[in-house]
């Protein structure tokens, strides 16, 4: 369904610290700058890029959007430390197991930062 997912960044040399550190952290490679300066990250099929706004105003984070990334609770785990530990801010509950109306998944949530809202989902079972 989805071609790519982008998001708007006011400081790209921070947003590429943050996004290589949480993609490493699954198994993602480091970005790819293109001439315009946005980054793009290539994994698993999916492509995700991280951009200036082209029309010049400054970045916004979307209230209520929220963007998933498949991954082992492992891998989960580590892509949360490694977003704390670079810019990022934890937010809703910690790492874990939550039940939800598809059944059980382990959840972990981060804002990067620009403040986009950010989550790392394994399905249970």
């Amino acid at each position: 369904m989805f071609s790519h997912i982008m998001v708007g960044s006011n400081d790209i040399a921070k947003s590429k610290a943050f996004y290589d550190a949480t993609f490493a952290a699954f198994g993602g490679n480091p970005a790819i700058v293109d001439p315009n300066g946005r980054l793009i990250y290539m994994h698993n099929g999916g492509m995700f890029l991280v951009t200036p706004p082209i029309n010049g105003e400054p970045a916004t984070h979307a209230n209520g959007g929220t963007i998933g990334f498949a991954m082992t609770p492992e891998q989960a785990d580590a892509w949360h430390a490694a977003g704390c530990a670079n810019g990022g801010t934890a937010c809703e509950d910690p790492p874990g197991v939550r039940a939800g109306g598809f059944g059980d998944l382990y959840l972990a949530y981060l804002r990067d930062p620009d403040g986009n809202k950010l989550c790392a989902l394994h399905r249970m079972g």
